[in-house]
């Protein structure tokens, strides 16, 4: 290990969980205001861990926002500016760092669920940017001829 200190895992050391989801605004979770619906999960997350109150995405967009999460970069700086298609050979640079690699450093075990959605080709998975496991899309299921399509006249 080049002289870097082998860590343990510690009975101490806490869980991290960090969800990522498009489209959704402060107030939409009960326990920031949300009215009409309840999010019971997320809310005893939030109360039974560290909830940060102050966060803004490096982005709007799917892809860019999920790309400054996981290296701390600005998206725009790494060449990642949208959504990423499905087998456009665009993702984010195997050298950039992410945080999934940080953690494994320290004796973290990582995993991601759900829309990957920062490259489809294999070097951009997330098994090759230290996740430990995957289970997920590579992209949105709504990118067509890869996803769901609605004709015109059909209901979803």
């Amino acid at each position: 290990m080049g002289g870097a200190k082998a860590h343990k895992p510690s009975a101490k050391r806490p869980n991290i969980i960090l969800i990522n989801m498009d489209d959704m605004g402060y107030g939409d979770l009960t326990v920031t205001g949300a009215q009409g619906y309840s999010t019971p999960n997320i809310d005893r997350l939030s109360f039974e861990g560290v909830r940060f109150t102050q966060f803004y995405s490096p982005s709007s967009v799917s892809s860019a926002s999920r790309a400054g999460l996981m290296t701390g970069c600005y998206p725009n700086r790494i060449g990642i500016y949208g959504a990423i298609k499905p087998e456009t050979g665009i993702g984010v640079h195997p050298d950039e760092t992410f945080i999934s690699q940080i953690v494994k450093e320290v004796g973290y075990t990582t995993a991601v669920v759900g829309k990957w959605h920062l490259g489809s080709e294999f070097e951009y998975l997330p098994l090759q940017r230290g996740f430990d496991e995957y289970f997920g899309l590579p992209y949105s299921n709504d990118m067509w001829p890869y996803g769901y399509l609605v004709r015109p006249g059909e209901v979803p």
